[in-house]
């Protein structure tokens, strides 16, 4: 997603966690992926891979996607962890309270996204900007910050629905805002694995409640 919003031209390997070939362990010891090589150098660490493409494909010739504010790219940052702990729970008497965490988690994003970035605020008006209505984290265009965080919450929306009956809340309107406005933006659906593929992934982590 982060090279498609740079304008790279890419070419997309598909490769079998479960059968990783000897290039690939020798690469990566323990076959962890993502990580990037570039000559003979090996990033294994995410966020490493990407200060690596913001120095590499930096202006003019490609855009900056860093976040302008600190804030926007720890928005969401235990949302995914709660959804693991859900998935993976097998005990019926944990759920409720697991799903209640992974709730309350996103209910501080959809706080996050409904409050005002400094830039909304116009500090001339008599009037309170008291709810934002950017399409993304940090503003209307996609930052690096949604190139973590999007394909997560797009993983909880079709993971839950297939093996918890559990959808993101309607009431959400921050949340369910910005999953639309993502869902409108070819560089995102393009470079998101298909509902079909998620749920295949996810059939051996998923426990079933019992």
């Amino acid at each position: 997603m982060a090279l498609w919003l740079k304008g790279v031209t890419i070419n997309v390997t598909t490769v079998d966690t479960k059968r990783r070939t000897e290039i690939v362990q020798k690469l990566r010891p323990g076959g962890q992926l993502p990580f990037l090589l570039y000559g003979n150098e090996v990033y294994t660490d995410t966020n490493k891979i990407e200060e690596f493409l913001e120095e590499v494909l930096s202006p003019p010739r490609h855009p900056k996607l860093a976040a302008k504010n600190p804030e926007s790219n720890t928005a969401g940052l235990d949302v995914f962890a709660k959804f693991s702990a859900c998935i993976k729970n097998s005990n019926p008497t944990l759920n409720a309270n697991l799903e209640k965490g992974l709730l309350k988690a996103l209910k501080v994003l959809d706080n996050d996204l409904t409050s005002p970035l400094p830039e909304e605020i116009d500090e001339t008006s008599a009037e309170d900007e008291a709810v934002s209505h950017r399409k993304f984290l940090d503003g209307d265009e996609l930052t690096l910050a949604d190139c973590n965080l999007l394909p997560k919450l797009h993983i909880i929306q079709v993971v839950c629905k297939k093996y918890r009956g559990f959808s993101i809340p309607e009431e959400f309107q921050g949340v369910q805002r910005y999953l639309c406005n993502a869902y409108a933006r070819e560089d995102f659906v393009s470079t998101c694995p298909d509902a079909e593929k998620m749920e295949i992934a996810y059939e051996i982590i998923a426990k079933a409640l019992q």
